[in-house]
């Protein structure tokens, strides 16, 4: 059984991804006075309240096949947005029979959206979608965490994945998205660092994805 498949969540996603392609081929402009890179999270989520963000079709298949088979128990996302990248991990969730996905987003807007996307998709029962910074809202997540999946703020990716790391489960898997961009050097540099326990890979999905194994 493949819950992507069916009509009601394959009809979410095609919606969501379409969505998603239009606003990439016309990008609204940055809609602040002060540079992205100087805006605060909160300034960032409200001024892009729009905007999907969304991973690849090609990274929600490695999600989804990722937890079918290692059927983590808890799943922690960072960054709901419009919730394309939820919906990957519920499905999985919902095809593993066990297991929960504990999602955060810091935009209101965002947050009403997902919930219902997923509620579109049937898959509302398998998800919590938390709302609010990821920091405080993350910080009451019981372990152990499964699967980590880091898909918000670039430079909130290693103050998030510190804040979860001793929940992390032996051999729990952290994703993150966006793995070649500028602003992740940091993250990368930290789990790439033998020393911090993590065994990691880069793997070649649009814009990149390292996925790193707690050892």
């Amino acid at each position: 059984m493949n819950t992507l498949s069916t009509p009601e969540t394959a009809a979410v996603l095609d919606r969501l991804f379409a969505a998603a392609d239009r606003e990439e081929a016309d990008p609204a402009p940055w809609p602040l006075d002060i540079p992205i890179a100087e805006a605060s999270a909160r300034q960032r989520a409200d001024a892009l309240a729009g905007e999907y963000m969304p991973i690849s079709r090609s990274a929600g298949r490695l999600l989804y096949t990722l937890v079918r088979h290692g059927r983590p128990g808890t799943i922690v996302e960072f960054g709901t947005s419009y919730g394309i990248s939820t919906i990957h991990l519920a499905a999985a969730v919902a095809d593993n029979g066990a297991g929960h996905v504990w999602t955060t987003e810091l935009s209101q807007v965002k947050v009403e959206a997902a919930r219902a996307n997923l509620e579109r998709a049937g898959l509302a029962g398998h998800v919590t979608v938390l709302a609010g910074d990821a920091l405080e809202t993350l910080a009451g997540i019981e372990g152990p965490i499964g699967l980590l999946l880091l898909d918000g703020w670039k430079d909130l990716c290693l103050p998030v994945l510190r804040l979860l790391e001793d929940r992390l489960a032996p051999g729990a898997l952290v994703a993150a998205d966006d793995s070649s961009f500028a602003s992740m050097a940091e993250y990368l540099a930290y789990v790439r660092d033998p020393g911090n326990g993590y065994v990691t890979v880069e793997f070649p999905v649009e814009d990149g994805m390292e996925i790193s194994c707690r050892a």
